[in-house]
């Protein structure tokens, strides 16, 4: 027990906590836990106790086979009785921030590039950038690697103003790569146009590009930069995008 506490147990949630504790605690730590849970039984150790504030936890029982496993938790609704109905719900409800998503007939993505929480904490989008941090609150860290702008070898003195430009206004959302996948991006719905891919470059030729970046896109939480970026900055700014993430066609290319 004492070497799962300090070196953690490989493959599962159990990680080590030799940085975090003495091996003085993480004696103790085991000590109690030997002690109360598995010598003395306690009655505190049971989860499910009215002493826990589960008084009558019977009232439960519909959503049990849902939290043994028998009933799969992504079970089409159309498929179950009434009282399952009722206990996919109540394990939904009540259950599963505990119990996890129990057992499942798909088990989906394994990674959704979706952020769940909104940014806070006083969160910087440049510091998640660092890739050296580790943004252990917010969890924005596996966002950090769309926070550094790609180098590019011989711009053009327009080309490097637009590259300030870009960095400076639109990688907040877009990224810094261009990408639109960091963390701020995930968020936005729609999210943000992502500039590296050639599907969506093939629909914005130099014209509505610039219009776009001039008026905003209504419906979207892209705003019009007219009032900010005089014309040859915007200018600029696709000269950059098109030289760092993908080639801007000058005429417009129908579908």
């Amino acid at each position: 027990m004492i070497d799962a506490v300090v070196n953690g147990r490989p493959g599962t949630a159990m990680q080590s906590f030799s940085h975090t504790l003495t091996r003085v605690d993480i004696e103790a730590v085991v000590d109690f836990v030997r002690l109360e849970f598995m010598v003395n039984k306690a009655e505190n150790t049971r989860y499910h106790t009215a002493r826990n504030g589960w008084a009558n936890h019977e009232r439960y029982a519909p959503a049990f086979p849902f939290a043994l496993g028998e009933i799969a938790l992504d079970t089409p609704g159309d498929s179950l009785t009434r009282e399952q109905q009722l206990g996919q719900r109540v394990y939904l409800e009540s259950c599963v921030s505990c119990h996890d998503r129990a057992k499942v007939s798909d088990d989906g993505a394994m990674w959704e590039l979706r952020a769940v929480s909104y940014p806070r904490n006083q969160y910087s989008h440049q510091r998640a950038a660092d890739a050296s941090a580790v943004d252990a609150t917010t969890r924005a860290s596996p966002y950090s690697k769309h926070g550094h702008a790609p180098a590019v070898e011989n711009l053009s003195l327009k080309e490097r103003q637009g590259e300030q430009l870009f960095q400076r206004n639109c990688a907040f959302c877009h990224a810094a790569d261009g990408s639109g996948k960091n963390w701020i991006g995930s968020f936005l719905d729609p999210q943000p146009r992502n500039l590296t891919d050639a599907d969506v470059m093939k629909t914005m030729p130099r014209s509505r590009l610039k219009t776009v970046i001039r008026d905003g896109l209504p419906g979207t939480t892209m705003s019009a930069w007219k009032q900010v970026l005089k014309d040859e900055e915007i200018d600029s700014i696709i000269d950059y995008i098109g030289r760092a993430f993908h080639p801007v066609a000058d005429e417009s290319t129908k579908q």
